[in-house]
């Protein structure tokens, strides 16, 4: 996509995977607010680099987002392909990708950057076309029906993305655990008929 990066005045090259990896970092711990000059820093390039790269501050926040979106679709890809092709492999995708990290942090980071996606049109279509994707991963292990299958795949993503945001509020157990018990639950209900 860029080539390698040469920082100035250095002979230490940065990729670009690992240039953006750095500049996540750094937005999801403090927004995607922060300048030229802030990123440079955590991303150990000087900021002409920077500005030399991505043009203006919200090309370098888009860009960065978008390459998590690479990253999130290339996890569940992995997962889809993983996962049995049974409603408890439904289950398994969502869990595989549910952050079982540190949990506050991780969880509030998260936050920040669905703020950002929510507020930019180029980055909202890329998370509606990830919801198709993953509806229709999920949607094939739930129903044979191709119209069941996407509104128990639908269902299923709400469930897993309320399980996540409630647990934001208690803190009770872990995200993994409680995600798993909310995911199995539902499974057992709704297709039970």
């Amino acid at each position: 996509m860029f080539g390698y990066i040469k920082t100035m005045g250095r002979s230490k090259k940065v990729s670009d995977a690992e240039l953006m990896d750095r500049l996540l970092v750094v937005i999801g711990r403090d927004g995607p607010d922060l300048s030229f000059a802030q990123a440079a820093k955590y991303a150990d390039l000087a900021p002409a680099t920077l500005v030399q790269r991505f043009g203006t501050r919200e090309g370098m926040v888009e860009s960065t987002l978008l390459h998590a979106w690479a990253r999130l679709e290339e996890a569940t890809h992995a997962a889809h392909t993983e996962a049995t092709t049974d409603p408890a492999g439904a289950v398994d995708l969502l869990l595989r990708l549910t952050n079982s990290g540190s949990g506050e942090v991780d969880f509030s980071e998260g936050l920040l950057l669905l703020r950002e996606d929510f507020r930019n049109p180029v980055l909202r279509a890329r998370g509606a076309a990830w919801e198709k994707q993953l509806t229709a991963a999920l949607g094939q292990r739930l129903s044979q029906d191709p119209t069941l299958a996407a509104v128990l795949g639908r269902q299923l993503i709400s469930i897993w993305q309320g399980a996540i945001i409630w647990w934001g509020f208690t803190r009770q157990g872990t995200l993994h655990e409680n995600v798993k018990v909310v995911l199995n639950d539902w499974r057992r209900i709704a297709l039970r008929s």
